[in-house]
């Protein structure tokens, strides 16, 4: 099992930033996909049309996000924290992710960099 972590910048407050991750209908427009998603903690999640799913753990407005996103019910819990920090120009994302399995850490890793980082930052630039 390895972890994940990477930082990345969004040019829009943090705020904007959270309700983009928070709020399914602006999930739809940045994943450009089918999502099941709401704002409480202990609910259910689907994103990609059920290609990454998971329950949402804590939510701090503007500042913090956290899940366990499913990868079999073997593994070990994949914690997934989300963290805005407010910078110059816009917010500081820190995406960290525990316990992917080694098969799937390659694959993986890359898709969360280009469609789920990339497609937040897409959302933001255009």
């Amino acid at each position: 099992m390895k972890d994940f972590k990477k930082y990345t910048y969004i040019p829009a407050p943090p705020e904007e930033v959270y309700l983009a991750l928070t709020k399914e209908t602006s999930i739809k427009l940045w994943t450009g996909a089918e999502v099941e998603f709401e704002e409480l903690p202990e609910t259910e999640f689907s994103y990609w049309d059920g290609d990454i799913t998971g329950k949402n753990i804590e939510f701090v407005y503007g500042k913090q996000i956290v899940q366990q996103w499913y990868f079999g019910e073997e593994n070990e819990p994949s914690i997934v924290t989300i963290k805005l920090h407010e910078d110059k120009k816009g917010t500081s994302l820190e995406f960290k992710q525990t316990n992917i399995p080694d098969e799937d850490y390659k694959d993986f890793t890359d898709g969360i960099q280009e469609y789920f980082l990339g497609g937040l930052v897409d959302f933001f630039d255009e």
